[in-house]
């Protein structure tokens, strides 16, 4: 009897085992560390915004447990802890949620510290359209959800969507789209100019000036956009700066200027990256001339 109850136990633990090595899973992140889960995290802590966005897009909301400052989508986020900005977020505070796992991004300057504290920490950070649909594959790897390759079709299918609303009498104008006033813009090599590509657009600040280059107006002026993009907070008093009420753009009224929930949409290479394509669609569109 004793003997049998021993060889039960024994085989009930071998048991244990092999379901926990089978939920157990490994992932390459950015540093190109491989991190290990023993399952899929049940308590996550996001700190960027497109990261938030991607767990949730994946139907994994509820394990969100904090968040970094500017994560504002979906609605399901907004009663989450706040934990600072995602460089250099409160350590004391994320420690203190007992993540299973921390998403942050490579520019986070805690990932070291987070880990000698013994929490997993996964760096993550899309810059392009294929960097969008990577990381939601590693996303999808993380959480167990096998829901990626699915959303990214309905990304893909979407933006192309838009691109084909245009009509043909819209294509090839060239934009100008500034991320904000110093100026700084969106090259033609960032996830915003790519769209921009797709959508049949010419992007006034070429790949060679990398994809967020600070430019200097005049670069602006003598490029002499058809078409400026731009959000409201960055386009007060645009029409005043020096030279700039002769670009065509601006003496035309051609310019779109998107309020701060459409502005976070744009420039955040995400889940909502369809989104962000039907926007500019919309201000092609609409100062089409």
């Amino acid at each position: 009897m004793t003997r049998h109850w021993i060889r039960a136990f024994s085989l009930a633990i071998g048991l244990g085992v092999f379901a926990l090595a089978a939920h157990a899973l490994e992932v390459v992140d950015e540093r190109g560390v491989t991190v290990s889960l023993p399952q899929p995290p049940q308590r996550i802590v996001t700190l960027l915004p497109s990261l938030t966005e991607g767990v949730c897009a994946l139907g994994a909301c509820a394990r969100l447990v904090g968040i970094d400052n500017y994560s504002n989508s979906p609605n399901a986020v907004l009663a989450l802890p706040r934990l600072g900005g995602g460089i250099d977020p409160n350590v004391e505070a994320i420690v203190a949620l007992r993540p299973d796992a921390v998403l942050l991004a490579k520019s986070s300057r805690v990932t070291q510290r987070l880990e000698a504290l013994g929490l997993k920490v996964v760096v993550l950070e899309p810059k392009s359209h294929a960097d969008v649909r990577r990381v939601l594959d590693k996303l999808d790897q993380v959480l167990g959800t096998h829901e990626a390759a699915n959303i990214w079709r309905v990304i893909d299918a979407s933006v192309s969507a838009a691109a084909q609303s245009l009509p043909a009498s819209a294509k090839g104008q060239r934009v100008y789209f500034e991320v904000n006033s110093a100026p700084y813009a969106a090259g033609e090599s960032s996830f915003i100019g790519e769209t921009l590509t797709r959508l049949g657009m010419k992007n006034i600040v070429p790949a060679s000036l990398g994809p967020f280059p600070k430019l200097n107006p005049e670069y602006v002026v003598h490029a002499n956009p058809d078409l400026i993009m731009v959000s409201v907070r960055s386009a007060a008093g645009m029409e005043q700066r020096p030279g700039w009420s002769g670009i065509r753009a601006v003496r035309e009224g051609r310019i779109c200027r998107f309020d701060a929930a459409q502005s976070d949409v744009l420039v955040r290479p995400g889940p909502r990256m369809d989104e962000a394509a039907r926007l500019m669609a919309r201000c092609i569109a609409e100062k089409a001339g």
